[in-house]
């Protein structure tokens, strides 16, 4: 016999299959309208509920056009929005997921160059290949620690990647009406990088986690290019970029591979850079296998046509001299520890 919680509970799968499944305002909008409608509130309601729970202010004519597509809102209105609809507090990440997802079409769909930057770009000899002091082990259990090969959550078998130039959208430069960033095609020269092993130890945050950190830079830069190094073994890492709080850009999701170093680099929009010494960048979780790991992010800037180093940031449990300088946080950590890897070919 059919209960009451099966119904609920498949309703539930059925609903986050749809929200897995937004990729434009539109289906956002429509997915929002269904939820109002079984809330079975005015928008009055709405925004009185917001009024006595403290939170943002959920004005009505704002509600109405987010629920008509004309608007795309910001995260913290629609959780407020789901919130004075009685939506499920499990439900919430959900539609974060699938707002994220949105966003990043919206920067996807404002690409104005195809510009081409090689990403893959191991880091000099001199940067940061030294062997770190011995452990007893790895500093916790997770998706990015385990000695072991990890199994990606969603089931699916690691590939083993022959090497390949792989195209990685990534985003650069203002748009300017909407306040986010234009797209430029990265292409991401895979192999073959020098054959050296590299001593590193790093960080991973999953599902509503993010990292936090700051860098000092010239502010007679007229470019400045962010560089991330990964655990190739963990497929799919994506996550918003943010410098001082504005939306700069995205990892994109590269496919997993045998467990090795690869980099991944993303030129910041120079409006949100321009004249700073120091900014704060945000990495925020948007989807992964397992998790999306980070191990050192080199920043380097462009000053009178010439690049340079301008700062790097060692993340991970032996170097807290580093994440210190750098007012390094971490939200969701599932792993930290070290790896002994050689770069992908």
């Amino acid at each position: 016999m059919t209960t009451t919680t099966d119904d609920a509970a498949a309703s539930g799968d059925a609903r986050r299959a749809e929200l897995a499944a937004v990729t434009c305002t539109e289906e956002l909008a429509r997915l929002l309208a269904e939820q109002y409608a079984r809330a079975d509130v005015s928008l009055r309601e709405l925004e009185l509920r917001t009024q006595r729970s403290g939170g943002i202010r959920l004005a009505r004519t704002t509600c109405s056009d987010m629920l008509a597509g004309r608007r795309f809102p910001k995260k913290a209105m629609m959780v407020a929005f789901l919130r004075a609809c009685q939506v499920p507090e499990e439900e919430v990440p959900d539609w974060e997921r699938a707002w994220a997802r949105v966003k990043m079409s919206q920067v996807s769909a404002t690409q104005v160059s195809a510009t081409q930057v090689s990403v893959a770009r191991p880091a000099e000899p001199d940067e940061v290949e030294r062997p770190l002091r011995p452990s007893p082990g790895d500093a916790g259990d997770g998706g990015a620690a385990a000695g072991r090969d990890v199994r990606p959550v969603m089931g699916r078998a690691f590939r083993v990647q022959r090497p390949t130039r792989r195209r990685v959208v990534l985003v650069a430069g203002p748009a300017a009406a909407l306040g986010l960033v234009a797209v430029i095609g990265f292409t991401a020269f895979t192999g073959p990088p020098p054959p050296r092993t590299v001593a590193d130890d790093g960080r991973a945050f999953t599902t509503g986690g993010s990292s936090r950190f700051s860098v000092t830079v010239d502010p007679a830069h007229t470019e400045i290019r962010l560089t991330r190094r990964l655990d190739a073994i963990i497929g799919g890492q994506t996550a918003t970029i943010a410098v001082d709080g504005a939306l700069a850009g995205v990892w994109q999701p590269l496919p997993a591979e045998t467990r090795g170093w690869r980099e991944q680099s993303v030129v910041l929009p120079p409006a949100l850079t321009r004249g700073h010494r120091r900014f704060t960048i945000t990495n925020t979780f948007v989807s992964s296998e397992m998790d999306f790991n980070e191990f050192t992010y080199f920043v380097d800037q462009k000053v009178g046509g010439e690049w340079s180093r301008a700062d790097t940031v060692d993340v991970g449990p032996y170097h807290p001299g580093s994440e210190a300088a750098h007012q390094y946080r971490i939200t969701r950590q599932n792993w930290a520890g070290k790896r002994d890897l050689s770069y992908l070919e």
